[in-house]
């Protein structure tokens, strides 16, 4: 049972959402600049403290128990609490860590400007990259593994808030000399029997080139076995002359950079995506993730 009387410090707490976020005692004790037995004995303070067992540890796995579970979110949020209270005794907006997921068709191309801005503008900032797919990332911001996630809107979740950021247009990469290269006036129908090179399954780009497919009747052609797990792997298929794939606009420049490519654009409205930011409802920083979008929205390339 536990003790009315007792009062978790925030260090125990840290150590119990790192455990819980990354199921390895040597990775949490390492995110934290901590030893490993500190780790432990922090965390089984908190577990001796609240009469509960937060986290099942074995020698071959990490689990978090259904108490860890109920009280995670819980953790996170005070977590959130105690940093943004010394941000703002500092005078600043936005700082401590921040568990930023980020999909796949997203990290490479907003990263490299998103990054040394945020150092640059908040620099008691700590973030913390996720990329994953989008179904993963939902699920670490419900569970509180993830603070924010920059991901394609709408995610249909419940419990979150999702502030879109911008709207990119869809670009047809092609093998040189493609008859449809240099083509501005493209229609979704014209994708009918192309070749099409798509993403491997769970990644969002997939489902959402799927359903421009569908939207316009267009069919595909069969493009075998070919699988890729990144742009780029789907891009070079493409510059090997296995197939056409689409890729949102920001991806174009940094894609199709080696020169061995043609793209083709789509007569307006061109089909698209928005990309945006996704946090829970209930948490206390969500002024701060206002800030955030803002940002992202200034520094992401043109």
């Amino acid at each position: 049972m536990t003790d009315q009387t007792y009062q978790p410090t925030l260090s125990q707490l840290r150590a119990f959402v790192a455990i819980a976020e990354y199921r390895h005692f040597g990775t949490a004790a390492t995110r934290l600049g901590v030893s490993q037995p500190t780790l432990s004995q922090a965390l089984a303070s908190l577990e001796n403290g609240l009469g509960l067992q937060l986290i099942e540890r074995s020698t071959r796995r990490v689990l978090v128990t259904a108490d860890g579970k109920r009280l995670l979110p819980q953790a996170i949020a005070t977590l959130e609490a105690a940093d943004r209270f010394v941000a703002s005794a500092a005078g600043l907006e936005l700082g401590g860590a921040l568990r930023l997921g980020i999909i796949p068709t997203v990290a490479p191309y907003v990263l490299p400007m998103l990054l040394p801005e945020l150092r640059r503008r908040m620099p008691t900032l700590v973030p913390h990259v996720i990329e994953d797919q989008t179904a993963r990332l939902l699920d670490g911001l419900r569970s509180g593994v993830l603070d924010v996630a920059l991901l394609a809107l709408p995610a249909d979740a419940t419990g979150l808030v999702e502030i879109p950021l911008y709207t990119e247009e869809f670009v047809l990469v092609l093998p040189r000399g493609h008859a449809l290269a240099g083509r501005a006036n493209l229609r979704p129908a014209d994708l009918d029997a192309l070749p099409l090179l798509l993403l491997d399954e769970g990644h969002c780009l997939r489902d959402q080139t799927l359903d421009l497919c569908r939207a316009s009747e267009a069919q595909p052609g069969a493009v075998g076995d070919t699988r890729a797990a990144s742009l780029a792997t789907v891009v070079q298929c493409v510059a090997g002359d296995l197939g056409v794939t689409l890729i949102p606009a920001m991806a174009v420049a940094a894609e199709t950079s080696r020169g061995t490519l043609d793209i083709a654009t789509f007569a307006a409205p061109a089909p698209g995506r928005t990309v945006g930011l996704a946090f829970r409802s209930s948490t206390a920083r969500g002024d701060d993730y206002d800030l955030l979008a803002e940002i992202i929205r200034e520094c992401r390339p043109q």
